[in-house]
């Protein structure tokens, strides 16, 4: 059993949300509900991801921060 390609996006969306918001990853991907498909595991309930409008500004100001120093 092998994960699809969908499954596979949707534990590097649960990284990145981890990351960006600062929490464990762990109870996000216990929480995952999977299937099997022909194509591997799918993963029923994948998280999202939501930004801000303000994001994007925010983060090449952290960027363009990061770099001065």
């Amino acid at each position: 059993m092998t994960f699809s390609d969908q499954a596979l996006g949707a534990v590097m969306m649960a990284l990145q949300k981890s990351l960006m918001e600062q929490t464990d990853i762990v109870p996000v991907l216990k929480a995952f509900d999977f299937k099997n498909s022909e194509e591997g595991l799918v993963v029923m309930n994948p998280p999202l991801v939501k930004f801000d409008e303000g994001f994007e500004e925010k983060f090449k100001q952290e960027i363009a921060d990061a770099d001065d120093s």
